[in-house]
């Protein structure tokens, strides 16, 4: 099987650029997390409409007078990621789902380990008002000190956890 990766360096290298070019055009960098929240909001907002305007969360994002949740730029950003993954997934030929199972781990224990740690880096998101893209990578290319102090903490946690869990996999 001959499978084909971008060099890693072009690639920051070309995200470098998508960067610079949304903090340019749009006056805002990148991020992820919005556009999740844009979603739920919609679908609160769908399925239970008195709801989402009494609750004072949803309250501020649906109601008369205000935009779509699902016109926010960050939706069609995460649309592009995925209509972007999808091309390049095809044109590599690694367009299908492949679990890689370590000595000690299943794949349905992998999967498990997967969506629970999606899950807590979401509700981290919220609470720190920004997923890694927005309040590292963006937060870093302005020079913030936060986007510094976010990215050694994001990086710091990463490899404690896997020291911890690295019997799992070796």
């Amino acid at each position: 099987m001959n499978t084909k990766y971008m060099n890693p360096y072009l690639a920051g290298f070309f995200l470098g650029i998508v960067l610079l070019a949304s903090i340019f055009i749009t006056g805002r960098g990148l991020g992820a997390s919005g556009a999740i929240k844009s979603v739920v909001v919609e679908t609160v907002d769908g399925l239970a409409p008195s709801h989402a305007e009494s609750s004072p969360f949803y309250s501020t994002y649906v109601g008369p007078g205000k935009e779509n949740p699902l016109k926010s730029w960050l939706v069609f950003e995460i649309a592009g990621v995925v209509i972007g993954a999808f091309i390049s997934g095809l044109v590599s030929d690694r367009l299908k789902v492949v679990t890689e199972a370590g000595p000690r781990v299943k794949s349905g224990l992998r999967w498990a380990f997967a969506v629970v740690g999606g899950a807590l880096f979401g509700v981290g998101a919220q609470f720190a008002r920004g997923c890694t893209s927005g309040a590292a990578l963006s937060g870093m290319a302005v020079l913030s000190t936060a986007g510094f102090v976010t990215m050694l903490a994001i990086f710091g946690t990463g490899y404690a956890v896997a020291y911890v869990a690295r019997k799992l996999w070796l």
